[in-house]
C-alpha cells in the first residue's frame, strides 16, 4: 500500500544518514574510472559528463558538483569485443539493471537490445561495442584492476 511499515521507515532513516557519504564515493570512483577508461587504448569513446571531453561538460559542471557514477563507453572491436569483455569480468557484475552499491555493467547489443536489428540499435545510439556501467562503492583500485584485465581479454 501507500504507507510504509515501521521497519521500512527504519531502513529509510538509517540509509539517509550515510547517503551523502555513499554518493561522494560513487562520484569519486566514477571520476577515476572514467579517466582510466578514456586513457585506455582498447576504448574508443567514454560518455561521462565529468570528463572535459564530453560536449556538455561545462554546462553540467555549472549545475552539479559531480557527474555521478553512471557512464557508458565504446570498445574498439565491436560486438565480439563487447562479449569478450563482459565475459572476462571477475569482480564486477554483468547485469541488465544498474544503480546499486556494486559496480554493474551491461553490453546492450548482446543482452537488452540483442533482438533489435543492428540498424535500429545504431539509430538509438546502441553500437555493437557499447558498454553501460554504474560504478559502485568498491575500492576504486579493485574496480580498475578488473576493468584492466577484462579489457586485455576484449
Amino acid at each position: 500500500g501507500a504507507n510504509s511499515n515501521a521497519f521500512e521507515a527504519f531502513l529509510l532513516t538509517n540509509g539517509l544518514r550515510t547517503f551523502s557519504l555513499r554518493m561522494e564515493r560513487h562520484c569519486t570512483n566514477g571520476e577515476q574510472v572514467a579517466a582510466f577508461l578514456e586513457a585506455h587504448p582498447a576504448v574508443e569513446t567514454v560518455y561521462y559528463l565529468g570528463l572535459a571531453s564530453h560536449p556538455d561538460h561545462t554546462t553540467a559542471m555549472k549545475q552539479m558538483k559531480h557527474a555521478g557514477a553512471m557512464m557508458s563507453f565504446e570498445l574498439k572491436g565491436g560486438l565480439e569485443a563487447g562479449k569478450r569483455f563482459i565475459n572476462s569480468l571477475q569482480l564486477l557484475t554483468h547485469a541488465v539493471s544498474l544503480g546499486t552499491c556494486d559496480t554493474l555493467l551491461s553490453h546492450p547489443a548482446s543482452t537488452t537490445h540483442a533482438g533489435v536489428p543492428r540498424e535500429k540499435r545504431l539509430e538509438f545510439g546502441v553500437s555493437d561495442g557499447l558498454i553501460r556501467m554504474s560504478v559502485g562503492l568498491e575500492n576504486v583500485e579493485d574496480i580498475i584492476a578488473d576493468l584492466t584485465q577484462a579489457l586485455a581479454n576484449a
